[in-house]
């Protein structure tokens, strides 16, 4: 996070909490003229990775509800946050990938290549 952004979040609008990620949200002081309501918004810790805000706080972000969910009851089967993999070596590839091997299963013999 950058210095000039937790100035600027600071002056404008009023802590709310953080989560386990060290994330940090606040709320507007005031009401915006457009909306109607307060502006809610995150200021993350580290990267600016929008997938590392829980679903307990994404849900009063969007104004869904009216102050942060429990992150104390979660269940077993929830998973903590992984990062996006998509380009590095843990990316999810299909079998027939070159990179996992390049084996396809065999087709039931109606495939034919293209021939030009």
């Amino acid at each position: 996070m950058s210095i000039y952004a937790m100035f600027a979040a600071r002056l404008t609008a009023r802590p709310v909490g953080r989560d386990r990620y060290g994330n940090r949200y606040f709320e507007s002081r005031r009401e915006m003229p457009v909306y109607g309501r307060k502006r809610r918004f995150v200021i993350t810790a580290g990267a600016q990775d929008p997938t590392k805000v829980p679903p307990e706080w994404h849900a009063w972000l969007h104004h869904l509800t009216d102050a942060p969910l429990d992150e104390s009851r979660r269940h077993a089967w929830q998973r903590d946050h992984q990062p996006n993999l998509t380009g590095t070596a843990g990316a999810w590839r299909p079998l027939g990938h070159d990179y996992s091997g390049g084996q396809r299963r065999v087709t039931g013999g109606d495939y034919e290549a293209w021939r030009p």
